[in-house]
């Protein structure tokens, strides 16, 4: 092994992400509850911005990593994520609904104490900017206290539904010449992956007049499409919580290539690569 890692614990791995703005920066890796499925997942959070780390491998593939070759042809791959789909089962959970009650109002620290995930207490910089879009606030002697409102997330979450189906039709002259319903399906084929089904992806399909099951069921079909000739690939190691570069690793679960939907040389972008948990299923 090169002199530069041979005190690594483990060999080293190629990260693309943001380099931190200050001289002195760094990034810290916070270990989250996934929004959607609820397993310890990491993050990168630099710069007052969250990020998930992606993961894509080739069948076949080596880096040269200067005078060390890195025989896991894998790379990790940082994306923007919204904090308020992170935020987001944290807020519903607070409110402590009882019957017809619209639920408490509570304080930011309340909200993101979560014990056994510290990594939340990163975000109070910029949980109260971003969560008022979707909760009520009120101002008491200087302190605000959030409580989630139903209307304003769904308006928030159909925002976004139409950013995404937006932003697909500049993907290509495949994308473009879909329909209306066909990139609606798309772009909450995207906000699921962030999203529990229950109560947000039932009204926001409601909302958009669509049929959940049909979503479901296509969410499922990506799931478990292979490609026949195509051998197994191990998961990858992750990040560490801490400081970024401090790495060590664990195996992630891995998600199959999606068979493309629509016209030969299409393909979606988000199925280029597989999100790391801590899971290794």
């Amino acid at each position: 092994m090169a002199s530069w890692c041979e005190n690594m614990a483990l060999p080293p791995r190629v990260l693309i992400g943001p380099r931190p703005s200050g001289a002195n920066g760094q990034g810290n890796i916070l270990s989250l509850r996934h929004p959607k499925i609820e397993e310890e997942t990491q993050y990168l959070f630099i710069d007052g911005q969250l990020h998930e780390f992606n993961w894509f491998k080739e069948r076949y593939g080596s880096w040269f990593l200067g005078d060390y070759v890195c025989e896991d042809g894998s790379i990790y791959y940082c994306t923007l994520v919204d904090p308020i789909f992170v935020l987001l089962p944290l807020f519903e959970a607070a409110r402590m609904l009882s019957g017809k009650d619209l639920g408490k109002f509570r304080q930011l620290d309340e909200i993101l104490y979560i014990e056994g995930y510290p990594g939340y207490q990163h975000l109070m910089s910029i949980a109260g900017n971003h969560m008022e879009l979707v909760c009520e606030v009120k101002e008491v002697a200087n302190m605000k206290f959030f409580r989630l409102d139903e209307s304003k997330v769904l308006t928030w979450l159909c925002c976004k539904v139409h950013s995404i189906k937006e932003a697909i039709t500049k993907l290509g002259k495949n994308y473009a010449a879909q329909g209306e319903r066909e990139l609606l399906k798309e772009a909450i084929q995207i906000i699921r992956e962030n999203l529990k089904d229950e109560p947000w992806l039932t009204v926001l399909c409601k909302k958009l007049q669509l049929d959940i099951s049909e979503i479901n069921d296509t969410a499922k079909a990506n799931d478990t499409s292979f490609c026949a000739d195509s051998s197994p690939i191990p998961g990858p190691p992750r990040p560490s919580e801490g400081n970024l570069g401090n790495g060590s690793a664990k195996s992630s679960k891995g998600r199959p290539a999606k068979k493309p939907k629509i016209e030969v040389g299409s393909k979606n972008i988000k199925d280029m690569f597989r999100r790391v948990t801590r899971s290794g299923t």
